[in-house]
């Protein structure tokens, strides 16, 4: 008899997210993971992969990690939710952790933006040709705020009452508005 040697559908994984902001009160918001894109893994997270895992669980159940390390808590996760771009997070650094005021600190001048998750791989397939195995469904344990995500557009995008921004969208307006400025300036001179 031949072993089955398909994907294994409980392996466990650790992927990347995007880190949106932090407040002053160490609250801040990112992508845990983007649905369709393939990480350094060549794992890709599919739509709707957490639903069941966030129906059982919710928010207060996951846990909020620093580099993946379970003796290292820093917070907690208010808000999880897939929707149309992946995983979407809002949570709120512990300020009598130690940890977590260091990590506020790496986050507001933006040294620590990168969101990583852990979880439990409950239904998925490989690929063939480009080996890339796409997560269908995943039982999601933990979030963690890390240093180098798995999934590099997996990031904070806001730190609330910080003027530090790192969602591509921000930045785009940002560059428009300083080309504006440009154009008009240049424009605009007296003689």
């Amino acid at each position: 008899m031949h072993a089955y040697r398909g994907p294994r559908p409980h392996a466990r994984k650790f992927a990347n997210l995007e880190l949106a902001g932090i407040t002053g009160d160490g609250v801040f918001s990112g992508y845990a993971s983007v649905f369709g894109e393939v990480d350094l893994g060549r794992d890709t997270i599919e739509r709707g992969a957490f639903r069941q895992s966030l129906v059982e669980r919710g928010a207060g159940q996951v846990r909020m990690l620093y580099q993946h390390d379970p003796a290292e808590p820093i917070g907690a996760w208010k808000t999880i939710r897939e929707d149309a771009r992946g995983l979407y997070v809002e949570g709120v650094l512990s300020p009598g952790v130690a940890r977590a005021r260091e990590v506020f600190s790496l986050m507001k001048t933006g040294a620590l933006d990168g969101l990583s998750i852990g979880f439990r791989s409950v239904k998925a397939r490989t690929d063939a040709k480009t080996g890339v195995r796409r997560i269908l469904e995943a039982e999601l344990w933990e979030i963690s705020v890390v240093t180098f995500p798995m999934l590099p557009s997996a990031r904070v995008s806001d730190v609330k009452h910080a003027r530090f921004f790192r969602d591509r969208e921000t930045e785009l307006v940002r560059q428009m508005r300083r080309a504006a400025k440009l154009m008009f300036a240049s424009t605009f001179k007296p003689t």
